[in-house]
């Protein structure tokens, strides 16, 4: 008899769901099975526990352990169907959890307001962007990608039920509950966004919820503080507040949650809650758009539920809800199948409990809300209840795919609004003087640090307004951030009236970019936007957003966003200016640009094991791969016994680097005007070599060390006194003289005269006795006078205007000292053999420091971040930042090993990996590769083939030049080995 019964209601079932336009969405795939555990436990229960099943209450994890006991108790002591967690950590949730579910005679429905995921960034309590934000990307893939993340995180913590999407159209620019919570104002962008994380959800077994229906969206009030009223007419709901949900239901929504409004249009009762009106729960949701998925209330403990007022028939008295329990009961009545949050549980059961003896709720009525309880169990496994694993659950939960999506959010949803001349990206550095200026309550550091990779900016503040312009005067470029708090969606976001005032007077001599780090409705408050050239609208104030947009207004990627609302008088939904990336460096993932970060972190150890070991006292450390810097530490202090650790824009004496970041690329320029030729002989550049042994030398074979040029001439020792050793006083003098004009270090100048001295030994000096590979700085002193000469000006004027200015390479040049203060400046070495003091903010190269610090071969400091610049445009084929530097054929024509079939390995100078089992690599990398070594610790390479940037710079010859221990145990070889093992595709 049983079975027949069983089969009678699998039967009845199967014709409930098929027979009408919309499916149950609450249904598993093997839908008899479920049909019998349903019957089974619903058949288990009394009366009042099945009505308990009705019921989720909220339990903050965070709050005494008294109140969350007696939260547990009534759990417990009412058989509760489901609990909603809130605040607190993931791990105390978890073993709450587990507790409960253990008591529970029917395991518990959890669910949780996870619109933004459950993990915590370090810079937000949420783990993706806000809906608003999400409402400005074009790429509707990405947000069912976050619906996926954010439901795997949500099985992960054992929560059955997330309370999103949002498909409030938030039409209402003073709406203090929705605003950031919506995807937007447009009917068709909201419902594509939420159908889109709805089915990311629910993709993963968790069940989606859409709220607040009818519609919330269009509201200036606060429903946690009043009841809400929405004036539109019947027709309008229908047409703009219902079309999300019309679409959600036929894609499979698992549940709505009813608003918590006034809405006269649909009911007619004045001040009754949308969420006990039986004719929008009841008439509209489940018959006119045939919804059979869960329906929850809103929390039934809001303000204004109990407030309702009803005129008795005579009119000439009235009656108000006596209990809470009456307002369980009237919501259960109006068709809503869980009852959230209620004022007073036990009132509420009891309430039901006896209506249902009375007969004024029907077993039909009871048994059609408690069996769709108990099938959205069955659907998310509860039938076959697993404890929840505590075991790296904080990891699981911020997982580094957790962190590219969120990149990648945020990169497609920053919006360019107004770009007057197209000044973004910004390009042409070279003109640019550029200014910060922060407005708002929040920190803008982030941003700021993020600019100051791209260029030279500073940061201006001031009390006054006169002040702050006055300050303003020397830069033709401000850039304007508006920071506010990031914590919550409802934080303050506009302009104050002082800020305005500001804004409107920076514009007003200045070329301005106005960058919003709040929703967009700021840009509401703004009366004009004549003088502002630029305005990006970057939503959120958190590190990745401040860094991101940094790297959008210098161009290392594509502005795609566009806006999800109308805002002021100036902008509407969909505005957005989409643009190209002008191929600068951005910042990254390593997985976002195919390599494992956990395999990556691996050098760290190995660099920290060498600072740890005093093979140097410091190192900055850069990887780069596909235009992205993935990788970018520093290690260790200026020096061992030092308090300066190592920053990010400290300079190094890169060395020999200065090579292949001065005099190469200036070369190259030359040689693509028909300047010089690379099969040009010495004395066709130069004149003075006519009559010498180096005549025919060409630059082809100079520049590939395959020329017979002696390796290095100490030319400072022939200036030592003989007897002291110490610099003579015929050469140097303690106070700069036109006649002693050569700063080689602090208080000690050489004669002026002694620079062509130098050129002179160069030229006389003796070939080596047969042509071989042998590694020499000669060529760079005898290109450095040939360039010189063509453009009479100094090597280190000439690379800043042709090169560095324009690349946004501001921590590179000659002479540090000159510029910036020694606390930013890597020492090199305690002298104690020539300029006998610490080398310090001056060339630590004798030859260099010769020449008053500017050498073809040394001389240059920069850091790792710029390096890597001038690496990415070779990798480039000579186009970096919207320029072209070089053509394609120039790099290539340098970049190529010209000697091999004579076992020389290198390019034209350009090192080149091994021929043989030893040399300058980790022998795991492309023969296309090319970069170069420096003397103090540095090293720089380049991989076309990979795509791939590696800068190491150090001070290892601090505080003595000694034993060069980092090259001796393959240091900067075993990272970069380290490196092309992370590399996964």
């Amino acid at each position: 008899m049983r079975h027949i019964l069983l089969s009678i209601s699998f039967f009845f079932l199967i014709l409930l769901t098929f027979g009408q336009t919309t499916k149950n969405p609450l249904l598993h795939a093997d839908v008899e099975a479920q049909q019998k555990w349903v019957d089974s436990v619903y058949n288990s229960l009394t009366l009042k526990e099945k009505v308990g099943q009705l019921y989720m209450i909220m339990i903050f994890t965070n709050q005494e352990k008294k109140q969350i006991d007696a939260n547990v108790k009534l759990i417990q002591d009412h058989k509760l169907g489901g609990v909603i967690y809130s605040l607190g950590g993931p791990v105390r949730q978890a073993r709450l959890n587990n507790e409960l579910q253990a008591t529970s005679k029917v395991p518990l429905l959890v669910g949780m307001d996870a619109e933004w995921g459950l993990g915590m960034r370090l810079d937000s309590t949420y783990s993706f962007p806000w809906n608003m934000t999400l409402g400005a990307i074009k790429d509707n893939d990405l947000i069912k990608q976050t619906g996926k993340h954010i439901g795997e995180h949500c099985k992960r913590l054992g929560v059955h039920f997330n309370f999103a999407p949002v498909t409030d159209i938030n039409t209402n620019p003073k709406n203090p509950i929705i605003g950031n919570r919506s995807f937007g104002e447009d009917r068709d962008n909201v419902t594509a966004k939420s159908l889109a994380l709805m089915q990311g959800m629910q993709g993963e077994g968790v069940l989606a919820n859409a709220k607040h229906f009818p519609g919330h969206g269009d509201t200036d009030q606060d429903s946690h503080k009043t009841l809400p009223s929405v004036s539109f007419s019947e027709k309008r709901i229908d047409s703009i507040e219902l079309y999300p949900y019309k679409k959600l239901i036929k894609e499979g929504l698992s549940s709505v949650m009813v608003a918590h409004l006034n809405i006269p249009s649909l009911e007619s009762r004045s001040g009754y809650p949308s969420s006990l009106s039986k004719h929008i729960v009841t008439d509209i949701l489940k018959e006119r758009l045939g919804f059979k998925g869960l329906i929850f209330t809103d929390a039934l403990n809001m303000k204004g539920v109990a407030d309702y007022v009803e005129p008795t028939v005579d009119g000439n008295a009235s009656k108000k809800f006596n209990t809470s329990g009456d307002i369980d009961l009237t919501a259960f009545k109006a068709g809503n199948d869980v009852l959230l949050i209620s004022e007073d549980v036990p009132a509420g059961i009891s309430k039901i409990v006896e209506a249902y003896e009375k007969g004024d709720i029907t077993e039909e009525r009871l048994a059609h809300s408690v069996k769709k309880v108990l099938q959205a169990k069955y659907k998310v496994g509860l039938n076959n209840y697993k404890p929840i694993g505590l075991y790296n659950l904080s990891k699981d939960l911020n997982r580094i795919e957790d962190d590219i999506l969120y990149e990648e959010l945020i990169e497609n949803a920053i919006t360019i609004v107004k770009n007057k001349n197209d000044l973004l990206p910004i390009r042409q550095l070279e003109t640019k003087t550029m200014a910060y200026v922060k407005l708002g309550d929040d920190s803008g550091a982030t941003f700021f640090n993020e600019l100051k990779k791209y260029t030279k900016v500073h940061a201006i503040e001031a009390d006054k307004l006169d002040d702050l312009m006055n300050k303003l005067q020397p830069y033709n470029t401000v850039v304007v951030g508006l920071h506010r708090s990031n914590a919550s969606p409802w934080k303050p976001y506009k302009f104050t009236d002082k800020e305005l005032v500001w804004l409107y007077e920076i514009a007003r001599t200045h070329s301005v970019i106005l960058d919003v780090f709040v929703k967009p409705y700021a840009l509401s408050d703004l009366k004009t936007i004549e003088n502002i050239e630029s305005i990006v609208v970057s939503y959120q104030n958190s590190e990745i957003a401040q860094q991101k947009s940094a790297q959008l207004i210098f161009g290392a990627f594509a502005a795609k966003g566009a806006l999800p609302v109308s805002t002021g008088e100036f902008f509407k939904e969909g505005d957005g200016i989409s643009n190209f990336s002008i191929k600068r460096l951005g910042y990254a993932a390593p997985e976002r640009v195919g390599m494992n970060s956990e395999k990556l972190e691996k050098i760290s150890s190995i660099a920290q094991m060498a600072v740890d070991s005093m093979m140097t006292p410091g190192i900055q450390l850069l990887v780069a791969r596909r235009g992205k810097v993935i990788y970018n530490k520093n290690f260790g202090k200026h020096t061992y016994k030092g308090k300066e650790k190592v920053a990010f824009d400290d300079v190094y004496d890169v060395a020999s680097l200065t090579k292949i970041l001065a005099t190469l690329p200036l070369l190259m320029e030359l040689e693509e005007e028909g300047i010089v030729s690379l099969d040009n002989k010495l004395s066709q550049i130069l004149p003075e070599y006519k009559k010498s042994n180096k005549k025919d030398i060409t630059i082809k074979k100079m520049l590939s060390h395959y020329a017979r040029l002696r390796p290095w001439e100490p030319f400072y020792y022939k200036t030592l006194d003989s007897v002291t050793k110490r610099p003579s006083p015929k050469y140097y003098r303690k106070i700069r003289s036109e006649k002693f004009n050569i700063e080689v270090t602090k208080n000690l100048f050489l004669r002026t005269d002694y620079k062509d001295s130098i050129q002179g030994i160069i030229k006389d000096s003796e070939l080596l006795d047969r042509l071989r590979y042998r590694y020499s700085d000669f060529p760079y002193y005898i290109l450095k006078k040939f360039i010189e000469k063509h453009y009479d000006k100094r090597l280190d004027e000439i690379v800043q205007n042709h090169f560095y200015q324009s690349l946004g390479a501001n921590y590179t040049l000659y002479n540090p000292y000159h510029k910036i203060s020694n606390k930013k400046i890597v020492p090199t070495e305690i002298d104690d053999y020539y300029r006998y003091q610490k080398v310090h903010g001056y060339v630590h190269d004798m030859g260099a420091a010769m020449q008053d610090g500017v050498g073809g071969h040394a001389g240059v400091f920069s850091n790792a971040n710029d390096v890597a610049k001038i690496m990415q445009m070779y990798l480039q084929k000579g186009f970096y930042g919207g320029k072209r530097y070089l053509k394609p054929e120039t790099i290539d024509k340098f970049n190529t090993c010209y000697f091999c079939e004579s076992n020389n390995r290198r390019g034209v100078g350009f090192d080149k990996p091994q021929l043989g089992e030893e040399g300058p690599t980790c022998g795991c990398i492309s023969m296309t590769s090319f970069g170069h070594s420096g003397f103090t610790g540095t090293y720089a390479w380049a991989d076309p083939e990979e795509e791939l940037v590696y800068v190491f710079l150090a001070n290892r010859t601090y505080p003595r030049a000694g034993k060069n221990i980092l090259l001796k145990k393959n240091i900067r070889t075993d990272i970069q080995r380290l490196i092309y093992e992370a590399i996964e595709e």
